[in-house]
């Protein structure tokens, strides 16, 4: 005795439209404050034990931040904006 199994359609996938992901990243207010557009830059590598990586990610991602973000304005109230 065979057993039949019928496949359905291929399932379609629903696109956000174009406009949808430009108009969230428009909306989006940083969390520190942006630099000034002609400043110089510099960046910062540090090594951090993996666990606490996890939970500064964890709660950036609940929050909807960026981790350098929140780095930033850290370094901003412990060193001021000069």
């Amino acid at each position: 005795m065979t057993k039949k199994v019928s496949i359905g359609a291929r399932p379609t996938t629903v696109k956000p439209a174009p406009g949808e992901a430009d108009q969230w990243v428009e909306s989006r207010t940083p969390v520190a404050p942006e630099p000034e557009p002609n400043a110089p830059s510099k960046r910062l590598t540090i090594d951090i034990p993996a666990d606490l990586h996890r939970r500064i990610k964890s709660q950036c991602a609940l929050r909807g931040t960026k981790i350098a973000d929140e780095v930033r304005e850290l370094l901003l109230q412990k060193y001021g904006n000069e």
